[in-house]
C-alpha cells in the first residue's frame, strides 16, 4: 500500500477541526475500506492484528467516538457492560482493585464500563431490571451474591449474560468468579490454633451473604477438628463501622473469657480488632494473635506481626470480565465458574512459639 502519512496529517488536522470524525474520516486517512475499518474497530479476528492497530491508532489521534445508537439499531448491542458495585469499607480498594482487573479484560475491545452503586443493606434487583428492561447493557457484573439472590433469580429469567462474584444456591448453574472463603477461615484458623490459641472469634458479613456462610462453614470446621472453645458475635458484622467495630473489641476484651485468636475477613476488622485489644493494654503476638484476609500491602505495613491470607482481587476482576465477555458471545470453550483458592504460606512455627 502507497504511504499516505502525509495526506493523513493533513486529514488529521481537519478532523480535529471537524464536528465529529466519522468512519470514512478513517478510512481515507488509512486507505482502508470503510467496511474494514469498522471490523477492526470491532477488533474482528478476521482482520490482520496491524490492520486493527493502524485503525485503532487513526482513530485515537482524530478522537473518533463511535454511534452507539446507530451501532444498537444495526446489532443489536450496546457495546456496554455494567457493573453493580457496593460502598461497604471492609475490603480495602475492592471497587478500584475489580474495575482495575476488568479494565484489563475490556482493553482492546469496543466494550466500556459502567457502575451502578449497590445498596448496602439489600440486592438492588431494581436497578438490575431497569438496565435489562432498557437495554442498557450487554452484560452484568454483580458482586456481594445471596444464596437466593433475586437479581441472579431475574437474569437467569432473562436469559441476559451476567457473572457474580460469589455464589448461589440455584439449582440452575450460572457463571461466576468466586474466593474460596471455606478455606481461607479454616486455614486462618487452624492456624491460631497451632499458635496455642484456645478461643478463636471470627466477625462475619451480614448472614445474608453467600459468602458468610462459607466462612462460617470453615471457621466451625477448624474448631470442631481442634476441639477448642470458640465465639461468633452477634452484635457486629463486617459491614459495621470500624468504630463499632473496635468499641465492641474494646469492650469484650475486658470482660472474663475473652477470645485469644482472631480470623478476620479484611483488614479493616484486622485494624480495628487490633486497636480494641490494645485499649485494654493487650499485646498483638503476646496475648492474641490475628490472621486476615489481605487485599493489599497496608496491613502487613502496618502490622507485620498479622499472619495473611492474599485475595488477589485485580485477578479476580479480570476474569469476570473474560467471563462476562465469553457469555456474551457465546462462547463454550472458557470455563464459565471460577473458584479462587487461597496461596496459603505461613511460615513454619518454632518450639518456641
Amino acid at each position: 500500500m502507497k504511504d499516505t502519512s502525509g495526506k493523513s496529517a493533513s486529514l488529521a488536522k481537519t478532523a480535529r477541526r471537524s464536528a465529529k470524525p466519522t468512519l470514512r474520516t478513517i478510512s481515507e486517512m488509512t486507505g482502508f475500506a470503510v467496511t474494514t475499518v469498522s471490523r477492526a474497530l470491532s477488533n474482528a479476528p478476521q482482520i490482520s492484528i496491524e490492520t486493527r492497530e493502524r485503525v485503532h491508532a487513526v482513530a485515537a489521534q482524530i478522537g473518533y467516538l463511535p454511534d452507539r445508537a446507530a451501532q444498537r439499531l444495526k446489532t443489536g448491542k450496546t457495546n456496554v457492560i455494567g457493573i453493580l458495585l457496593d460502598p461497604h469499607e471492609e475490603i480495602l480498594g475492592y471497587g478500584i482493585s475489580i474495575m482495575h482487573g476488568l479494565a484489563k479484560a475490556l482493553r482492546n475491545t469496543a466494550y466500556h464500563l459502567i457502575v451502578t452503586p449497590n445498596f448496602i443493606n439489600g440486592s438492588n434487583v431494581e436497578a438490575v431490571r431497569y438496565l435489562v428492561r432498557n437495554g442498557m447493557v450487554d452484560g452484568l457484573l454483580l458482586s456481594r451474591t445471596e444464596p437466593f439472590d433475586p437479581r441472579v433469580r431475574l437474569l437467569l429469567e432473562s436469559g441476559f449474560p451476567f457473572v457474580t462474584h460469589g455464589r448461589t444456591e440455584f439449582t440452575v448453574d450460572h457463571p461466576f468468579v468466586d474466593y474460596d472463603n471455606f478455606s481461607f477461615a479454616y486455614e486462618a484458623t487452624k492456624r491460631l490454633v497451632e499458635r496455642g490459641r484456645r478461643k478463636p472469634m471470627i466477625i462475619l458479613p451480614p448472614r445474608r451473604l453467600t459468602f458468610s456462610q462459607h466462612l462460617l462453614h470453615g471457621f466451625m470446621t477448624a474448631v470442631r477438628e481442634a476441639g477448642v472453645d470458640y465465639e461468633i458475635p452477634e452484635e457486629i458484622d463486617l459491614d459495621c463501622p470500624v468504630e463499632q467495630i473496635r468499641e465492641y473489641m474494646s469492650r469484650r476484651a475486658s470482660q472474663p473469657g475473652s477470645p485469644d485468636g482472631f480470623t478476620c475477613g479484611g483488614e479493616v476488622s484486622a485494624l480495628a480488632t487490633i486497636t480494641g485489644m490494645g485499649d485494654n493494654g493487650l499485646t498483638l503476638g503476646v496475648e492474641y494473635d490475628v490472621v486476615a484476609k489481605r487485599t493489599s500491602k497496608l496491613l502487613s505495613q502496618i502490622q507485620p506481626k498479622v499472619e495473611t491470607i492474599y485475595e488477589d482481587l485485580v485477578d479476580t476482576g479480570e476474569r469476570m470480565g473474560h467471563v462476562l465477555l465469553a457469555s456474551i458471545a457465546g462462547d463454550q470453550t472458557i470455563e464459565k465458574q471460577v473458584l479462587l483458592k487461597p496461596e496459603i504460606g505461613f511460615p513454619v512455627l518454632s518450639g518456641a512459639d
